[in-house]
């Protein structure tokens, strides 16, 4: 069994009793302690933790992350007893996520820092996002246990927008969007592209495109206060 906490917003602690498995960045362990002899250990994953359906379906994911620009260099970390051990990237900020059986997290792959053996990765086509650094596709993590827990990073403290009990519409820069939770079969945003010949004279406000969601579409979605760099630039010199 794993617990997930978070210390001075910076650090992930994971607190293992008994024996398990966790799926982190790879290089993030920053340090652990148990009683004894050390009894966990890491391996880097080849080929993703989506190996339930075989070596072909794991390499077949392996090669669609890899085109979609979803590939997130994995390792597993295998616990053998009771210890502590703590996760952290570049001093940026850890938030933590509880899936219920079934609920979906839709991640971008360089926010994610850990995720429980009770979640379920996979990759998944958006059909839109071709103006930004965004691509066609997302990472996705699905609740398969009763201990489904994501941790995810955030370049400074995140905000939280939802539509959830008071419809209305969200819009969200791509570049700066983390994730979103919500009913797959419903809550992908809509790409909107704001193009006129003022963006080709350089006359662009530099919001030319955003992610959007209609107040149908329920869903809440975590932004961090930085923009990934990058993504198509429209002008003219």
């Amino acid at each position: 069994m794993l617990k997930f906490e978070i210390l001075n917003e910076l650090t992930l602690k994971v607190t293992c009793t008994g024996s398990d498995i966790l799926y982190t960045k790879a290089g993030a362990f920053i340090a652990g302690e148990n009683a004894g002899v050390k009894n966990y250990s890491f391996e880097k994953v080849m080929l993703g933790p989506d190996q339930g359906g075989g070596l072909a379906q794991a390499a077949l994911g392996q090669l669609l992350r890899r085109v979609t620009g979803e590939n997130l260099p994995l390792m597993k970390a295998t616990f053998t007893g009771d210890c502590t051990t703590y996760y952290a990237n570049y001093g940026q900020h850890v938030v933590v996520y509880e899936l219920a059986a079934g609920e979906t997290i839709s991640i971008e792959s360089e926010n994610l820092l850990a995720f429980t053996a009770d979640c379920d990765y996979k990759v998944r086509f958006l059909g839109s996002g071709v103006i930004s650094q965004k691509g066609l596709a997302t990472s996705t993590l699905t609740g398969k246990g009763p201990n489904a827990c994501v941790a995810f990073l955030s370049d400074g403290n995140p905000l939280i927008l939802s539509n959830m009990e008071n419809p209305r519409t969200l819009s969200v820069d791509p570049d700066a969007v983390i994730c979103w939770v919500g009913d797959l079969a419903t809550c992908d945003p809509q790409i909107k592209a704001d193009v006129s010949w003022k963006t080709f004279i350089g006359q662009a406000s530099g919001e030319s495109y955003s992610y959007e969601w209609n107040p149908t579409q329920r869903v809440s979605v975590i932004v961090q206060p930085s923009e990934r760099s990058g993504g198509i630039k429209l002008g003219m010199d």
